[in-house]
């Protein structure tokens, strides 16, 4: 199949020309696919948060024009400061903001606001098509401003993490950040890419001085998510639900409580608590229709609970937003696990659509790709592809994946040097995961490493018993294998 290139200047039906030249060479596709324990303290507080299940009521009026006005700047602000938005309100920005630059063509601010407003739209939709038309309007703002525009550099720093491109994210936020070291806006790109490099020094620096500054009321919340996402990864679970707790119940619009609802929700999944994390999840869907990684969540927490019709038709309301090759992935392996075959290459097909469109807008899926090829293709293609991921921003992701990958082609004492890397704190795997402990629980049992072999596997089932359709009846398997054994002989000093 003929090989393609990750390209950042797709035409778009953007107002503006072609971008610069690319900044530095992006890696060719191979080829192309063939077929987060936290305690309940924070619960009593966050289910006050939750709205109540809806009662038929007659549909709501059309907003007049002052509400409309209101709901216009609501999302500038938000867009312009890095705030979740809403899909229709952002459509309407991106009409109001192509209007003004069709008008007023040296106005950077509108540029970078334009910009802004693409990247939210494709992230918040999933389509990276949009992400070439927000790469040409911030590149035109820095063109007409010139270096010293902060509000550009962050917005490309953004950008580079939606496309997963960390190196990149990290020049043109610590540009930013130097321009405005007193902007929270500056802090939020540069702490997501130091985490994509597996600099959680610097993440954590940042994070720092981020929560020294004094942002205003409408910013906080961001903030607190912030936050809420590097104590995650350093494995303060208690202290991440309170902080997004806290945001969930002071954000000012109701795509902004979705989004942080969805991240309790998702801190929720991560312990095992299906009940909190399906609460959370059908609160977010309940603010914000389009938020699509609370409809995800809402799939896994009910297939979770053994509501496997639901979970489907949870499944496939995701996708029918667009179809996020994650989300095709996940459906995939709960397709497998019920043992519907043919349903599973379906959606393994669609994910191989999907990584496609996105590598079209910029996106680096490699992370991904290597994790089905690991589990479903070729474990040796993810092994290449991984180890060059390694090399360019070697994050915790990637050194699970890795190590996975190289324990399914066979090599599993390379494999738990990774496998390590990734659950060790001393290594910076502060993250509690299910998942990467299981893995690692296996490659310890391959290599005949009992002990520690059973450690990790009954780690991973109390960190959370459901982490995935697939892997949780491996692991109890394994474990079942384990403790068949007989007892480890004392050594001959000590017997």
């Amino acid at each position: 199949m003929e090989i393609r290139q990750y390209d950042h200047s797709v035409p778009g039906t953007s107002l503006v020309g072609e971008p610069p030249p690319p900044r530095r060479p992006r890696r060719w596709l191979r080829r192309m696919l063939v077929t987060a324990c936290v305690c309940g303290v924070a619960t009593g507080v966050t289910l006050i948060l939750l709205p109540a299940e809806p009662h038929h009521r007659a549909a709501p009026a059309a907003p007049g024009p002052q509400a409309q006005a209101r709901a216009q700047a609501q999302t500038l602000a938000a867009v312009t400061s890095g705030l979740p938005a809403a899909l229709p309100e952002l459509a309407a920005l991106i009409g109001q903001q192509e209007s003004r630059v069709r008008a007023q063509p040296r106005d950077a601010r509108a540029w970078a606001v334009l910009g802004s407003a693409y990247l939210e739209q494709g992230r918040h939709s999933a389509d990276a098509a949009n992400y070439p038309k927000a790469e040409r309007a911030l590149q035109t703002s820095l063109e007409v401003r010139g270096t010293g525009n902060a509000q550009a550099l962050g917005g490309l720093a953004a950008l580079a993490n939606a496309r997963r491109d960390f190196p990149a994210a990290k020049r043109y936020g610590e540009q930013a950040l130097k321009l405005a070291p007193k902007q929270w806006t500056s802090y939020a790109p540069l702490i997501e890419a130091y985490n994509g490099l597996g600099d959680y020094k610097a993440a954590r620096g940042a994070l720092d001085k981020l929560m020294g500054l004094r942002t205003g009321a409408a910013e906080r919340p961001a903030v607190m998510a912030q936050a809420s996402a590097v104590y995650r990864d350093r494995g303060w679970r208690e202290d991440a639900v309170a902080q997004l707790t806290d945001a969930a119940s002071t954000a000012r619009t109701p795509a902004e409580q979705a989004a942080y609802l969805t991240g309790v929700g998702q801190l929720a999944w991560e312990r095992g608590d299906r009940e909190d994390a399906l609460r959370h999840f059908r609160a977010a869907v309940r603010l914000d229709p389009d938020q699509r990684a609370a409809l995800t969540g809402q799939g896994r927490a009910l297939a979770a609970l053994g509501r496997t019709d639901e979970a489907l038709a949870a499944y496939r309301a995701a996708l029918a937003k667009r179809a996020d090759p994650q989300v095709a992935l996940e459906l995939g392996e709960l397709y497998e696990s019920l043992g519907q075959f043919g349903p599973a290459r379906e959606q393994y097909a669609l994910l191989r659509e999907r990584v496609r469109q996105a590598a079209a807008g910029g996106v680096d899926e490699e992370l991904l790709i290597g994790q089905f090829e690991a589990d479903h293709e070729d474990p040796e293609d993810a092994v290449a592809r991984l180890e060059e991921e390694w090399q360019r921003q070697p994050g915790i992701e990637v050194a699970d994946a890795l190590g996975w990958a190289l324990h399914r082609a066979g090599d599993d004492e390379e494999a738990l040097e990774y496998a390590t890397t990734a659950t060790d704190k001393t290594k910076g795997g502060g993250v509690r995961s299910a998942l990467y402990t299981y893995h690692r629980g296996m490659i310890e049992r391959e290599l005949d490493l009992y002990g520690p072999a059973r450690r990790h596997l009954e780690e991973a089932l109390r960190i959370n018993p459901y982490f995935s359709p697939l892997q949780v009846p491996a692991a109890r398997a394994a474990l079942q294998g384990l403790d068949e054994l007989p007892e480890e002989p004392l050594p001959a000093d000590l017997s």
